[in-house]
């Protein structure tokens, strides 16, 4: 199982927030490159990176520090937040980004979804799946939907994506524990790749990952608060 070190983006500064309340926002960086950078020495294979204000308002608002960002990694990046229309999407990956991952666009347009993996493949796709319980929230997690989070894999496996992104909200950021039993019913409900997030705070609960048969786990304010080292995450994700 893969271990992403998390950077969310906001004012250009590496901040977490919790819940995804833009109310309670800790600055951990202004340097999101060198934080990059970090977590690459650290061992990381790969970084998640979040446009939070692109998330509450549609419109990417931190591409300089995303382009810092994947000029100083030389591992890959996944990026998410504001990706709304298809022209995001090929500004993002033509910059260099590896994978898109779309939230709010997956529910409101699911046709961007077609387009964007017949464009550029599947694989560089990620369907983020932000639930607050059970279902499916949009536009920063400040929109509740009907949409129930399983339902939602379904509907977009069909349409080409085999990666999905899923976050229980009101774990994240609070340093309580992952939700294991929603990760792992997905997994098993589904049959598709699963990246758990939200709410890893010990090494415990990367083992806990391990056994929901997730493909992933990210990982964000254990790392920057020192509750999680990243090299040790990576060696029980591993099974070390």
């Amino acid at each position: 199982m893969e271990v992403i070190p998390a950077i969310d983006l906001k004012g250009g500064a590496c901040v977490r927030l919790y819940q995804g309340d833009f109310e309670q926002t800790t600055v951990f960086s202004t340097n999101p490159a060198e934080t990059a950078l970090r977590w690459e020495r650290a061992g990381a294979s790969r970084i998640h990176v979040v446009d939070l204000e692109g998330s509450r308002f549609g419109i990417p608002t931190n591409l300089e520090a995303i382009r810092a960002i994947v000029d100083a990694a030389s591992i890959p990046v996944q990026v998410g937040g504001g990706i709304r229309n298809a022209e995001t999407a090929r500004a993002l990956l033509e910059a260099g980004v590896e994978r898109v991952v779309l939230g709010t666009a997956v529910v409101e347009d699911p046709e961007l979804v077609r387009e964007i993996c017949r464009r550029w493949g599947a694989e560089r796709v990620v369907i983020a799946v932000d639930a607050r319980q059970g279902r499916v929230a949009t536009w920063g997690w400040t929109e509740d939907t009907s949409v129930h989070a399983t339902e939602l894999v379904k509907e977009m496996a069909a349409l080409g994506p085999r990666r999905f992104l899923y976050t229980d909200i009101s774990r994240d950021g609070t340093m309580t524990s992952p939700n294991f039993d929603a990760t792992s019913a997905l997994v098993k409900n589904t049959g598709m790749s699963i990246i758990a997030s939200g709410g890893v705070s010990r090494l415990n609960d990367i083992s806990m990952v391990v056994q929901t048969g997730a493909e992933a786990v990210i990982v964000g304010r254990a790392l920057y608060e020192g509750s999680v080292d990243l090299a040790e995450a990576i060696e029980v994700a591993a099974g070390g």
